[in-house]
C-alpha cells in the first residue's frame, strides 16, 4: 500500500507542474477571458472569488480526468456539496486503494501569503469508520491531499469592468452577426482575445498531503475546520507545523483540539496550541520538532 501512496503522490506533483501551462498564457494571465454568446460577444468574468474558483474548477476538470486515466484511477465526485473530499481517486484494479483530493483555490493576500481550510477536525475526522459528510469513511483513504491553486487578482479602475462586453475582430463573421440583442448596448471593439484583461494572473500550483501544510490553528471562526499555514513557499514545499512531528501527531492533535484540558498555573485550560498539546502529552522534548513559523506563538 505504501508503494501506491508514493506513486500517487509523485504523479500528482508532476501533474500540478503541467497545470500552469494549461491555465495561463506566456505572460502569466489566465487563459479564460469571459463567456461567449452565439453572437460572439465576450462577457468578462467577475473577480468575485466564488465565481473565479468555480470557473477554475470547471477549467481544469478535463485535465484532472486525463490525469486520473493516465495514472490508472477513476474519479468519484462528492455526492453532496458539503461532503469531503472534492475528488476521490479509486484504483481501477483495486477499489480498496483510494486517495482523497481537495481542490483549494485562493488568492494572494500579499506576495508571500495565502491560506485556506483543510476540512473538518470533528465528525468524520474523529469517527473514522463512519461515512457522515464524507464520501467514504476517512480510514478507507490511503492518503489525503490538497491540490492548491494560488493566484493574484487584477485590480480594475472601476467595478464596471466586471460587466463589460467585447466584440473581438478575430471572431467576426464575414456577413455580420445577425440580430444581436446587444447591438444597442456599449460594446468595446478589440483586435484579439489576448487583448482582453484577465481578472486573475500569476498562478502557483502545488500538491501536498494535508497534514504537511496544516497549522495548529482553526481555519475559520467558530467552525471546526483545520487551518492551513499561510506562507506560500511553505505551502508549496509542505513545510507545515507538523511536517517534522509526523502525521500521527497531526491526527492526535486535531482529534483532541478544544476538548482536551490541562491544569496550568492553577487553572483548567483547553488545549489549543501544539505547545500545550505536547506539554499535555508529557513530550516537551519534541518542541524542537515543531515548525514554529506557522504555529501559534509559544506562551512563556
Amino acid at each position: 500500500m505504501e508503494e501506491y501512496k508514493i506513486e500517487f503522490e509523485k504523479a500528482l506533483n508532476i501533474f500540478v507542474d503541467e497545470l500552469k501551462q494549461y491555465v495561463s498564457t506566456d505572460t502569466g494571465d489566465w487563459t479564460i477571458k469571459g463567456f461567449i454568446d452565439v453572437y460572439k460577444n465576450i462577457y468578462t468574468i467577475s473577480s468575485d472569488t466564488k465565481i473565479v474558483s468555480k470557473i477554475l474548477e470547471i477549467h481544469i476538470f478535463p485535465e484532472i480526468l486525463r490525469f486520473a486515466e493516465r495514472a490508472g484511477y477513476k474519479i468519484v465526485l462528492a455526492t453532496h456539496q458539503n461532503y469531503y473530499p472534492d475528488l476521490t481517486f479509486v484504483h481501477k484494479l483495486d477499489d480498496k486503494i483510494k486517495f482523497a483530493v481537495d481542490l483549494k483555490i485562493t488568492f494572494r493576500r500579499s506576495n508571500k501569503s495565502a491560506g485556506f481550510t483543510l476540512g473538518s477536525h470533528g465528525g468524520y475526522f474523529k469517527e473514522r469508520d463512519k461515512a457522515k459528510n464524507i464520501q467514504f469513511p476517512y480510514n478507507q483513504y490511503l492518503g489525503h491531499y490538497c491540490l492548491g491553486i494560488i493566484y493574484t487578482r487584477v485590480d480594475f479602475i472601476d467595478d464596471l469592468s466586471d460587466t463589460e462586453i467585447f466584440k473581438v475582430n478575430e471572431l467576426e463573421e464575414q456577413h455580420g452577426n445577425g440580430n444581436d440583442p446587444n447591438k444597442e448596448r456599449q460594446i468595446t471593439k478589440v483586435e484579439s482575445l489576448k487583448s482582453i484583461t484577465s481578472v486573475i494572473k500569476d498562478f502557483d500550483f502545488f500538491a501536498a498531503p494535508k497534514w504537511k501544510i496544516a497549522s495548529d490553528s482553526q481555519g475559520s471562526g467558530n467552525t471546526a475546520n483545520i487551518g492551513s499555514i499561510k506562507d506560500i513557499d511553505d505551502l508549496k514545499t509542505g513545510n507545515g507545523v507538523f511536517c517534522k512531528l509526523g502525521e500521527d501527531w497531526f491526527d492526535e492533535y486535531w482529534m483532541n483540539y478544544g476538548t482536551a484540558t490541562m491544569i496550568k498555573d492553577g487553572k483548567t485550560i483547553k488545549v489549543s496550541s501544539i505547545w500545550e498539546f505536547l506539554e499535555f502529552k508529557g513530550r516537551t522534548d519534541l518542541f524542537s520538532q515543531v515548525v514554529t513559523k506557522g504555529a501559534k506563538r509559544r506562551k512563556r
